[in-house]
């Protein structure tokens, strides 16, 4: 009986001492993002621009209007961009981007000034998209599969950018040749977002999937992969850290020229 009584006045005693723990989340100083892409495509140049959000903001784009924002080929070719009706999105038109030439992003917006720099790789080509079944979170699921040659020699990186009936898929997709040298590889596309058990993020029969398949240089791959790292929670490090950037002054995003393949195919 006396063990009984000392139970219950241990109990008594844990309940009476909880304490509200109130977390200050501090509101981190604001950041340019900065977001740029030149292609092989004509009009294939954008360069996006917005800041940081705090915690408790809304998480939608919102615009930087009035940069200054150039691209220069190592030609010594400068193209000025405009920004579009769109605020915070900066483009030219008659621009195409070519393989194997480096480009250098300028961007000033007030006394600040951002640099990068991207080389477009030699193009791999998309040979092909089907779908196979996969399990996937103990269901069968259809998922998008590209297919391709990597070339023999290592530093080839790849960036996939998936759409399901026009709509892009949020998970990254990235790849490199670091085990796959000069290999034909199919490679399934597994998207682990967090609303991928909604059913209309299943393809169905007469569903659309469109991927882009991007060939893009070294610095962008570290990007890529270092955000998706952090997203999954597959880095080392303790406490989230922001992807690797390859802007200079203080910028977060990435800049990448990069060529384009598009292959779609419809379910059945």
């Amino acid at each position: 009986m006396k063990q009984l009584l000392y139970i219950v006045i241990v109990i008594v005693s844990l309940s009476a001492c909880q304490k509200v723990i109130d977390i200050n989340l501090n509101n981190a100083a604001k950041k340019y993002v900065i977001e740029g892409i030149v292609t092989d495509q004509v009009n294939g140049v954008r360069v996006k621009i917005s800041q940081t959000m705090n915690f408790e903001e809304d998480n939608t784009f919102e615009g930087v209007s009035g940069a200054n924002v150039t691209i220069t080929d190592n030609n010594a070719t400068i193209y000025v961009l405009q920004e579009t009706a769109t605020p915070g999105v900066y483009s030219t038109t008659g621009f195409k981007g070519l393989i194997g030439r480096t480009y250098s992003m300028y961007v000033q917006i007030g006394a600040d000034t951002f640099r990068a720099v991207s080389t477009m790789p030699r193009e791999v080509y998309f040979d092909s998209l089907g779908l196979q079944d996969r399990v996937v979170f103990g269901e069968t699921r259809r998922v998008p599969t590209v297919y391709y040659s990597d070339p023999e020699g290592k530093g080839n990186a790849y960036h996939f950018v998936e759409w399901h009936n026009g709509v892009q898929e949020s998970t990254i997709f990235v790849r490199n040749d670091e085990n796959t040298d000069g290999k034909s590889l199919s490679i399934q596309l597994v998207s682990f977002s967090n609303d991928s058990d909604n059913e209309e993020k299943k393809i169905k029969t007469w569903d659309t999937v469109t991927i882009e398949m991007q060939c893009i240089d070294q610095t962008v791959y570290k990007y890529w992969y270092s955000l998706d790292a952090g997203a999954t929670g597959e880095g080392q490090s303790a406490t989230p850290a922001n992807p690797v950037t390859n802007i200079t002054g203080g910028a977060l995003g990435y800049f990448s020229a990069h060529g384009v393949q598009k292959r779609t195919i419809i379910a059945n």
